[in-house]
């Protein structure tokens, strides 16, 4: 029984490690993309087509500064990545795949609000970049994104009803405290502090609510001073 016990203590041990472990890495993946890149393998499971209008050069770089080759036109393509100006997409070249940044105005889409769509989420992508490079929160944020901003949290509540699912994740900090109690030396009649034993408590905690796969709510319960809530859209609903 004994034996049982460990087994499965050591099992949910490596679960949660590997968790952490994938967490820390999906953050760092996010983290380390280039400065105003935006990826969309960070945003969706499924890759995004293009359809290409003309053919078109093709650079290594976002600002232009190294041209690859040209892109075919009449092919579809990739989208791998997009700043305000340029999209990074893989596709066929004049001579063979190529893979690199392209004007916008080579390609288009079936969907019509489809570049309105790209500006919102390259938008949200980068404030949300920005929130978990600082440990923040916002309303609007997913799921996965205070994850990855904050970590496992310390106590999570589901509600599924008629109209939806929501729910709540609570972070508590917590702090070790030292005590000590006070005696008197017997020989020279001093007094002194010992170490007594130590305690953890509870300095601080959020929760986060959840509506329809997006925080829209948020509770401080430690006293940081004044403050704003960041506020950011809620993910863009695209059909891709």
């Amino acid at each position: 029984m004994l034996m049982k016990t460990a087994v499965l203590f050591i099992l949910c041990l490596a679960l949660s490690l590997a968790s952490q472990a994938q967490i820390k890495k999906d953050k760092e993946s996010l983290l380390e993309s280039e400065p105003g890149v935006v990826y969309l393998n960070q945003i969706f499971d499924k890759p995004v087509k293009l359809n290409v209008i003309e053919q078109a050069q093709v650079f290594s770089d976002k600002d232009g500064s190294h041209r690859l080759g040209f892109l075919k036109a009449d092919q579809v393509v990739e989208l791998e990545g997009m700043t305000e100006k340029a999209y990074r997409v893989r596709g066929q070249g004049t001579k063979n795949g190529i893979a690199g940044w392209v004007s916008p105005k080579a390609f288009s889409h079936s969907d019509p609000e489809f570049i309105g769509k790209l500006k919102k989420i390259y938008e949200r992508q980068i404030a949300v970049n920005e929130i978990i490079k600082n440990k923040g929160l916002a309303i609007g944020m997913t799921p996965k994104e205070v994850e990855l901003s904050r970590g496992k949290p310390t106590k999570t509540t589901i509600r599924v009803t008629p109209t939806g699912e929501s729910g709540s994740w609570e972070y508590i900090n917590f702090e070790e405290i030292k005590h000590y109690i006070t005696k008197v030396d017997p020989v020279t009649g001093q007094a002194y502090r010992q170490f007594s034993h130590t305690t953890r408590e509870e300095t601080g905690k959020t929760t986060v609510e959840f509506k329809d796969g997006a925080v829209s709510a948020l509770e401080e319960m430690e006293d940081k001073g004044p403050g704003n809530t960041k506020i950011i859209i809620p993910p863009v609903v695209v059909g891709w």
